[in-house]
């Protein structure tokens, strides 16, 4: 249990030493991205979220059955007019992201792996840049999960598509497939692969979840869990990488969710023992996700997945809407977007036990705190804050609903300390400077 009074004597810089300063730290409009697919993306329905959208693009798609022989840009072999989907996202200030799926494409069916990787990629590039007269994309990866290429032909594939890319428009960022700090695993591939070859991407990637459980539950657990061996620790990780290996390049986190499912887990099959969250920890546990986040030199961080059809199993409920309907998750990362996304990390306040507290400031120089219980067992407390920095002027609980009338507790004293109940949910903080 936290004291009744508890004082918030800690301050925390920027603790990355290779990382940014906090005042280079992005503003969480910049910072929040969400995951989509192609002609299913919504744009104008999901606009409250923010600016960012990644896409799954199939190479397969532009390509078909012949590598060798381009696809009539801006359509695809396949006959989708990507002019128009990108184009419908651009129109409505939506930021690209399109990662590049290779492997979609069988390697076994790429006719001459480098010179057709090469040449899709300049042809890529030229029709859809920034620098070309469309400007439908903003940044692309090569690839997304290529575990099952090795090695060696993911360097071959990545360097000859890396190289076409920076042929058909220099000015069109590149970014890696999912990476991580050690061998490559199933859905991950080593920086080891590309430690030789900075000058061919822009931008490290990276995908995390915090699984506590693999198969067969695949649960998973709130983003602060001391447990998780994986989900900020890879992150952190490949700051660290980046630091020392690749100075200067961001760090994108292009994939982390929750599923939430109002149906249960098959009877049998490989998700009969599958445990997902619940709408409300969906949504709790992605915000505080994003303020975590926000607090490490990450510059990007992309929600998986945009929209879900209920399946109860491993990324199949993940979605901020079902059957397109805006859950809980929606609303809570709406509201974050729509009252923090002017501001940027500025420092921790603190971190002890049940309370969380992170400091946010705008470029008016207006403080905000965002404060919450970093646990998962649906705890709250009734801590007093100290040492604020000024006269409170607004306090907003996380809203779960269009027209929610949730209210706070908080008040402050002559003093300036403030007494409030704190929750699992985010409480936002405003000041008005002493």
């Amino acid at each position: 249990m936290i004291p009744a009074r508890a004082l918030l004597l800690l301050f925390f810089p920027f603790a990355w030493a290779g990382g940014c300063r906090a005042d280079e730290t992005p503003l969480l409009r910049d910072f929040i991205g969400l995951n989509g697919h192609t002609v299913q993306f919504k744009p104008d329905l999901y606009q409250p979220i923010g600016k960012l959208v990644r896409d799954y693009h199939p190479v397969e798609w532009d390509l078909g059955p012949d590598s060798s022989k381009l696809p009539p840009f801006p359509f695809a072999k396949n006959g989708v007019d990507w002019s128009k989907v990108y184009g419908s996202w651009r129109s409505r200030g939506w930021t690209t992201d399109v990662c590049l799926m290779f492997e979609s494409l069988p390697q076994k069916n790429w006719r001459n792996l480098e010179a057709d990787a090469k040449a899709y990629g300049r042809a890529f590039a030229a029709a859809f840049g920034p620098s070309g007269s469309r400007r439908l994309v903003d940044s692309v990866e090569i690839g997304n999960e290529p575990g099952s290429w090795k090695d060696a032909d993911y360097r071959k594939i990545f360097s000859a598509l890396a190289e076409g890319i920076r042929e058909g428009d220099p000015k069109l960022t590149i970014a890696t497939c999912n990476l991580c700090t050690g061998p490559s695993g199933s859905y991950e591939k080593s920086v080891n692969c590309l430690a030789d070859h900075p000058e061919l991407y822009d931008v490290l990637n990276i995908h995390s979840y915090a699984q506590i459980e693999n198969w067969p539950t695949w649960r998973r657990s709130y983003p602060e869990d001391p447990g998780l061996k994986k989900y900020l620790p890879d992150i952190e990780a490949l700051c660290r990488w980046r630091d020392t290996n690749a100075t200067g390049k961001p760090v994108w986190l292009t994939e982390f969710g929750y599923d939430s499912s109002t149906r249960q887990a098959p009877a049998t099959g490989d998700f009969s023992k599958w445990v997902g969250v619940t709408d409300l920890q969906q949504a709790q546990w992605l915000v505080r996700s994003l303020l975590v986040f926000s607090t490490l030199p990450v510059q990007r961080a992309y929600i998986y997945f945009f929209n879900d059809e209920d399946k109860p199993m491993l990324h199949s409920s993940s979605g901020l809407t079902r059957h397109f309907q805006p859950k809980p998750s929606y609303w809570a990362v709406a509201h974050l977007q729509k009252t923090l996304g002017d501001f940027r990390f500025n420092r921790m306040v603190t971190q002890e036990g049940q309370l969380r507290v992170q400091e946010y400031k705008n470029g008016q120089g207006q403080i905000a705190w965002a404060v919450w219980s970093p646990t998962g067992k649906g705890l709250s407390s009734h801590p007093t804050l100290s040492q604020t920095p000024g006269k409170l002027v607004r306090a907003e609980p996380m809203l779960l609903q269009k027209n929610d009338d949730a209210t706070t507790d908080a008040t402050q004293d002559a003093l300036g300390d403030i007494s409030l109940t704190v929750s699992e949910s985010p409480l936002y903080l405003f000041f008005e400077k002493n």
